[in-house]
């Protein structure tokens, strides 16, 4: 059991990452037309498919019952999809304007911020913002044929709109969701320092 788990895990890590390689390597990575629900499916195979079914293998070698199985599969997910919606907000919660870190188009807060837009408002915004230089855009690692400018007045616009507190928001609903999950198991340091992993992925300035 515990090896047909974890061979499911690396298969659908396999999956998850060939599709996020095989989207970053086109010309123009912003043309992908995804809701966060199809997000929260990649990313589930990508980072949080491995992590859940290794919770369960865990419970499955401690002879735990089928219940307490899922409750540490339940916590392995949703604790690494917080933590993903905590990467991904990064660049835009960094509490110093000087710290502008590059960011993906496809990550939770673009992502939700279209949703909000409307798709083609958000295609429109993107075609349409001018390109001026500036001295900060150094730093920054825009796509293929998008020079860092315009790429830090995109973030600048997502951080104006409400893909980011949606994110926030989302970030820590899958947190609360983990938290439920440990709720099941007894007291313990383990479960202690289990707990403080989530506090610490759905902790924002």
């Amino acid at each position: 059991q515990v090896v047909e788990l974890i061979s499911s895990a690396i298969g659908d890590l396999v999956q998850g990452i060939y599709y996020e390689n095989s989207k970053s390597s086109e010309e123009n990575c912003l043309t992908d037309d995804i809701g966060i629900s199809r997000w929260k499916e990649q990313v589930f195979l990508s980072h949080s498919a491995l992590l859940a079914k290794s919770c369960q293998a865990a419970m499955e070698l401690a002879k735990h019952s089928a219940e307490i199985q899922d409750m540490a599969f339940q916590y392995g997910k949703h604790m690494s999809m917080s933590h993903k919606l905590h990467s991904d907000l990064q660049p835009f919660v960094k509490e110093s304007s000087s710290d502008t870190m590059a960011f993906s188009l496809n990550s939770a807060p673009a992502i939700l911020h279209q949703e909000f837009r409307g798709r083609e408002a958000w295609l429109k915004q993107i075609r349409e913002k001018p390109c001026a230089p500036r001295d900060n855009c150094a730093g920054l690692k825009p796509p293929p044929h998008r020079c860092a400018c315009v790429f830090q007045q995109l973030q600048e616009a997502i951080k104006a709109g409400k893909g980011v507190t949606s994110a926030i928001d989302l970030c820590r609903c899958h947190g609360n969701r983990a938290l439920a999950a440990l709720e099941r198991f007894p007291p313990s340091e383990a479960r202690d320092a289990l707990a403080n992993i989530v506090y610490a992925v759905t902790r924002f300035p």
